[in-house]
């Protein structure tokens, strides 16, 4: 009579095993290593083989068994009826014997030496074998050499042999550094024009202006210019030639050699800039959209992806009116939906949300600066009129803070503001509080830790580096630290309780830097600056995104 042996190491009872301790993988582990160790000094000593692989004029002895559970190239071979028992080799072609040596090594010992005077070949190899186990280090030895110069024949070589991740990254970089890719690379000059073109069209390029683009085209016709000057007008689809200007446009054609052929093909470029340039914003939606891919570019960044927060990026274009088109990116469907346009033209303007209700205050008509308010209902799609404020201003800010919104600076046409209000939507009232001790146009306005906090902005003289912080039990404004940099027009938010100002205008440049502050300290420091130099910009924190990585482009 058979007896059963209770699996789960209990007497009398059968069920699950326990899950092994971690003593027992730390044994399986140096019982491997024992093995493969044993393994392969057996076929160095050519005990207990039982084929021979022949590259060329070298034979390597091997345990069938051990290729066979590394490859299921070598499985299918050695188990196949044709193969011959009695002699047990195997010729094989198409590698060299360093390459077939290294996979061998790598069957019994899962270890291998790369380097780059082997993995042109050891790559390739390990593809055609079915070695995944050592394909895998492969791409990943290549991911950490990708620089400027190799980047493109990284992401084409991955390309050959099925690497998506590793293609995906080496495109990354290319779209990631592309300046320095497009100025420094001489496989950038040897781009096949297919893959030019998909790089340059694509809405993740990184550029910080359009210049840069335009450049990289004539530097990749130059190199072979009798052969690819006819590749100009395909070229010029792909750059966004609504932000070139005309001046510069003719400019860098009138320096290179084949520019009367590039002038004429170009004609078509330029009447486009010219168009824009003098654009009534007033025509029929289907021009709009016409031009809005010759208009932007994307600019999103890269890098890890956040948890919890999505960037919008916006543009306005304006020739002396302002263009009245509202949308926004519906969050779980991805999807632009048009909403109906605002009342009266508003550039400027400051916007807050508040118990779901989108305010936009103030602004600038193209003729007047605004005092006039609106409050957007999504859930009829409508705007309508509240009460407006005590002064027009445009180039304010606003926040929202215990149920109402504060609004502060800003200019009127004449002056900078230091005046601030506050709109208590339980009474539809605007209540003036105490004047900021700056005048402050540009300026950056956030609630925080109970406070209304305004930074920066320009006084009409000179772009600042102060900041102020009103108590709403107090009534008063009192200083805070200096920021280091002076800027106005950019970004603010608050994350991680801290408030991050990104980017803006200092006076003389666009700036990139970006700081934050902490109020427990009472001290303003340097944070990890933006890629691109940005100025009137935005940036907002949307909790909870299912989707983000559909909106950031990332190397994940």
């Amino acid at each position: 009579m058979l007896s059963e042996v209770p699996l789960d190491g209990a007497v009398g009872c059968i069920g699950r095993p326990n899950p092994p301790s971690t003593q027992d993988v730390e044994m399986k582990k140096v019982l491997s290593a024992q093995a493969c160790q044993v393994l392969a000094e057996l076929r160095k000593t050519g005990e207990l083989c039982d084929a021979i692989i022949k590259v060329d004029d070298l034979s390597f002895p091997i345990h069938r068994n051990i290729l066979s559970a590394c490859s299921p190239y070598f499985r299918a071979l050695f188990t196949n009826s044709r193969f011959d028992q009695n002699s047990q080799e195997i010729c094989i072609t198409g590698v060299s014997p360093d390459s077939m040596a290294a996979i061998i090594d790598y069957a019994y010992t899962r270890h291998v030496k790369l380097s780059w005077s082997n993995i042109e070949e050891l790559l390739p190899a390990a593809d055609r074998f079915l070695v995944s186990g050592l394909v895998k280090p492969c791409c990943e030895f290549l991911r950490k050499s990708i620089n400027a110069e190799n980047c493109i024949g990284i992401r084409n070589f991955a390309h050959s042999y099925s690497c998506r991740e590793l293609e995906k990254h080496a495109n990354n970089f290319i779209l990631r550094k592309f300046q320095e890719v497009s100025a420094t690379s001489q496989e950038f000059l040897n781009m096949h024009i297919d893959q030019l073109t998909e790089i340059l069209d694509s809405d993740y390029l990184n550029v910080r202006n359009e210049e840069m683009v335009f450049d990289a085209v004539i530097r990749w016709i130059d190199h072979n210019p009798e052969t690819r000057k006819q590749e100009i007008a395909r070229l010029l689809n792909c750059i966004r030639l609504g932000i070139i200007t005309t001046r510069t446009f003719i400019e860098k054609l009138s320096f290179i050699p084949h520019h009367k052929y590039l002038k004429k093909k170009c004609q078509k470029a330029l009447n486009l800039i010219k168009t824009v340039s003098g654009i009534e914003w007033a025509a029929d939606r289907e021009s709009l959209l016409y031009l809005y891919r010759s208009l932007i570019r994307s600019k999103l960044d890269y890098g890890s992806v956040p948890n919890n927060y999505i960037r919008l990026f916006d543009i306005i274009i304006s020739n002396n009116t302002s263009l009245k088109l509202y949308n926004c990116i519906y969050r779980d469907s991805v999807q632009c939906i048009e909403l109906i346009q605002v009342f009266p033209c508003r550039c400027y303007v400051s916007v807050a949300e508040l118990d779901g209700l989108i305010y936009a205050m103030g602004g600038f008509d193209g003729q007047l600066r605004l005092n006039s308010v609106e409050r957007f209902n999504r859930k009829t799609n409508q705007w309508s009129f509240i009460p407006t404020m005590n002064h027009r201003r445009s180039d304010a800010r606003a926040t929202t803070m215990g149920g109402g919104i504060y609004i502060c600076g800003g200019f009127n046409g004449q002056e900078c503001l230091n005046t601030s209000e506050y709109f208590d939507p339980s009474t539809s009232q605007w209540t003036l509080i105490s004047p900021m001790r700056n005048r402050r146009s540009g300026v950056g306005v956030i609630a925080y830790n109970g406070m209304i906090y305004a930074l920066g902005g320009f006084n009409g003289i000179t772009r600042m580096n102060t900041g102020e912080r009103y108590c709403p039990t107090r009534k008063t404004w009192s200083t805070i630290p200096e920021m280091y940099s002076p800027r106005s027009n950019f970004a603010i938010e608050v994350i991680d309780d801290m408030i991050f100002v990104i980017g803006g205008f200092n006076g003389v440049t666009t700036i990139f830097n970006v700081e934050c502050y902490d109020s427990k300290a009472d001290e303003w420091y340097d944070a990890h600056d933006l890629s691109l130099y940005r100025s009137a910009l935005s940036a907002c924190v949307v909790r909870g995104l299912p989707n983000v990585l559909e909106f950031i482009h990332s190397d994940h």
